[in-house]
């Protein structure tokens, strides 16, 4: 492969951009790390010293932004990296993603977020922002410094994986919250009934496994949302998978409060019975619902008032999922999956600009994140796929350090062609397809 120059012309794509509406076939042209020109004259309009790729009739759409994904860097290396995660990340498509607090150290002093930032720096893969912790050591005791936080580069806050149960200390967060702008983010499920395995009902019982009932999760959407009510703040309700979530965020959203939610790929496209015959990469953290909360999450995707999807990524090793289904952990991965995911949409009830506004321009308007679309002047961070191209989910296919995808073994469609971020192409399935 030639070495590029400072300009750059991706001609012939099917550009999609949510933002704007686009959908037209045109050009791209990169100068540097920023795009300089975008839509159908730009393969008319090359400056003589750009380098020119043609991409031959495939999508080129913004770099997708995760917007849940758990690093392991500091503290649990041995399930991911920064740079594992990178890797898949950018073979996925993601240009961005938002890493959780809980790591060890927690991200709840300014310290460990710039040690996040320099990591991801040195990485030169996907772009990290963090979220702080909402709580001290995620304990959901005390509030964490979310000022200093915030002034260190985090991008909202939250306790990740642990809800912030306590009424008192969440009505706290949320008025010191809506003082200054910042976005609280929820893991909703009422701990104290959130001890089982498996989303409670028949199959939990003919399996023998203790049930999550799904009232864990709307008992604490209810009450936030009567707090977000009264704070005036803004709420982020993260991987909601359960029918009357959506009603009540839907009836919220009515009342005009700030609020926003995400999903996560299992919730739309798998049951409670992928788990099969104790299937512990199916064991996840809400856990996988009945087929009506399945339709309700999709409606939800429909009709807009579900706004992102989220991989929900959280990587766990052999040795933790090797167990019986009652002991092994909670979590899949997800990132390298999240648009292959997002456009099986396209083959229920959402078009593919709207499927693709809920990885991309979405997620980085909630986090007020400079990604998400394709303008001139904007980072050069893109993603150029093949939408109608199948690939098989194994071990080998998957970048990540850890390997536990929900979808193990199972074809999904809509290939990643090049990753390209600042304008470096930091992906590319087939440089002699892809270059021109």
């Amino acid at each position: 492969m030639k070495p590029m120059s400072g300009k750059i012309a991706y001609i012939n794509a099917r550009l999609l951009d949510p933002a704007t509406g686009l959908d037209a076939i045109g050009g791209l042209l990169t100068d540097g790390e920023t795009i300089a020109a975008i839509g159908e004259t730009v393969p008319s309009s090359l400056p003589a010293d750009a380098d020119v790729i043609d991409c031959k009739g495939l999508c080129l759409a913004p770099g997708l932004v995760d917007m849940r994904v758990q690093l392991c860097e500091p503290g649990a290396e041995h399930k991911e990296t920064i740079v594992s995660a990178g890797r898949a990340a950018v073979a996925g498509g993601v240009t961005s993603m938002v890493c959780l607090p809980n790591t060890d150290p927690v991200i709840d002093n300014d310290a460990v977020v710039e040690f996040v930032a320099r990591r991801a720096r040195q990485a030169g893969l996907t772009k990290v922002y963090p979220y702080g912790a909402a709580t001290k050591g995620l304990k959901g005791e005390e509030i964490a410094e979310i000022g200093l936080l915030s002034s260190s580069g985090a991008v909202a806050f939250t306790d990740g994986e642990r809800a912030i149960a306590s009424a008192m200390v969440m009505n706290r967060l949320l008025s010191y919250a809506a003082s200054f702008g910042h976005l609280i983010v929820q893991h909703p499920e009422e701990p104290t009934l959130a001890g089982g395995d498996m989303n409670a009902g028949t199959i939990a019982g003919s399996l023998g496994l203790s049930g999550i009932s799904p009232a864990a999760e709307w008992i604490i959407l209810e009450r936030d949302l009567r707090l977000v009510e009264v704070t005036g703040s803004r709420y982020h309700a993260a991987h909601i998978s359960t029918a009357e979530s959506v009603a009540i965020i839907r009836r919220a959203k009515a009342k005009g409060l700030a609020i926003t939610c995400d999903t996560a790929p299992p919730y739309f496209l798998l049951t409670e019975e992928a788990i099969g015959e104790f299937r512990t990469f199916a064991k996840l953290s809400p856990p996988l619902r009945k087929e009506s909360d399945r339709a309700a999450i999709i409606e939800g995707l429909a009709d807009g008032t579900i706004d992102c999807i989220a991989s929900d990524h959280c990587p766990q090793d052999a040795d933790s999922k090797r167990k019986t289904f009652h002991d092994a952990a909670f979590g899949g991965i997800g990132v390298q999956t999240l648009l292959s995911t997002a456009l099986e949409l396209t083959r229920m009830k959402v078009p593919l600009l709207d499927a693709l506004a809920t990885v991309t321009v979405n997620p980085a308007r909630i986090l007020k994140l400079p990604a998400g679309r394709l303008a001139v002047g904007a980072a050069a961070d893109f993603v150029v796929f093949a939408k109608d191209i199948p690939w098989t989910v194994t071990a080998e296919t998957l970048l990540s350090k850890s390997k536990n995808s929900p979808f193990d073994e199972s074809t999904l469609t809509g290939k990643v062609i090049r990753t390209v971020i600042d304008g470096r192409t930091v992906f590319s399935a087939n440089d002699e397809a892809t270059h021109g």
